[in-house]
């Protein structure tokens, strides 16, 4: 039973020149990773990255056949889970990573295995970040990760996780413990950098406000910093020494990006010394007004 989600295929948004522009910024940042360092010195990394380089070392195949031919399947799993525009998206990036690693000639950029691991892990994350900005994906992990979280609870970093161990376990039993270590050390690197890359400057934080003076902190954040607000009712004190004495109060959250964060709590010490505030960080955000803002 096909379980396709129903959407147009939005072909002016698949070829405007911002997402290719994107596309093509992440395909040469991820081949420059590719032939520049991690090839000429046998280093791997994680996914199906990491697989096609570890055929590339033990039957010599150009690394593009088996980036390529691992990653349809999961672009048959996308069209068919995620949807048209995100499959067609990801089959654009991956003919022009394709083509660039057939066509784009890369130089060895160094032999010290330090920088190779370290810098192989920037490119890499330039690379997926700015794929996955322009609406697709160049490792299809990214997609069954996706699936997988969905169906057994597990979040994507963790699924991702449990794969890519497997790999580093096959990378230390055939390739030496040091080539592992190093490859731990690039997926490490290229997961960070891909991950600010995509969520950026606007990576969004929960903050959360207790304050005995509620109407004011309210009126601040609403009219002075334009954010919007939920309220929910609830109790303050309890204190050490003064157990039982308590008040009710407003509990205040505002999802900010990170550069608001810092501001907006400096404001609220600001106008009331005594508001409690805590702060954490969003994985995923959906609905109503921020959808409007920063949905893609």
């Amino acid at each position: 039973m096909s379980t396709t989600i129903s959407e147009p295929l939005d072909l002016s948004s698949i070829f405007s020149f911002k997402s290719i522009l994107l596309k093509l910024i992440g395909v040469i940042c991820a081949v420059v990773a590719i032939k520049g360092f991690m090839i000429p010195n046998h280093f791997l990394d994680g996914g199906l990255l990491g697989i096609s380089i570890l055929l590339h070392e033990f039957y010599h195949i150009a690394v593009w056949v088996p980036l390529l031919l691992l990653n349809i399947p999961f672009v048959v799993i996308g069209y068919k889970r995620i949807g048209k525009n995100f499959a067609f998206h990801s089959l654009l990036s991956l003919i022009f990573l394709g083509i660039a690693l057939i066509f784009l000639p890369i130089p060895e950029v160094t032999k010290d295995h330090f920088l190779v691991a370290a810098f192989g892990g920037v490119f890499v994350g330039l690379g997926i970040g700015f794929v996955i900005r322009s609406g697709g994906v160049i490792d299809g992990l990214e997609i069954i990760a996706e699936f997988t979280n969905k169906k057994f609870g597990l979040t994507t970093s963790e699924i991702i996780m449990a794969i890519n161990t497997t790999i580093f376990l096959i990378i230390a039993i055939f390739l030496g413990l040091e080539k592992a270590m190093y490859s731990i050390l690039t997926f490490f690197t290229a997961v960070k950098v891909s991950d600010y890359v995509v969520d950026g400057f606007e990576k969004l934080i929960s903050l959360t406000i207790i304050s005995p003076n509620s109407e004011i902190v309210k009126s601040m954040i609403v009219n002075d910093f334009n954010k919007a607000i939920t309220t929910y009712k609830g109790e303050r004190g309890n204190l050490p020494g003064s157990y039982g004495v308590k008040h009710d109060c407003d509990i205040i959250v505002a999802v900010v990006t990170r550069l608001e964060v810092h501001k907006i709590k400096k404001a609220i010490a600001k106008k009331d010394p005594k508001a409690f505030m805590f702060v954490q960080n969003i994985n995923e955000v959906g609905g109503g007004l921020l959808s409007k803002k920063h949905g893609h």
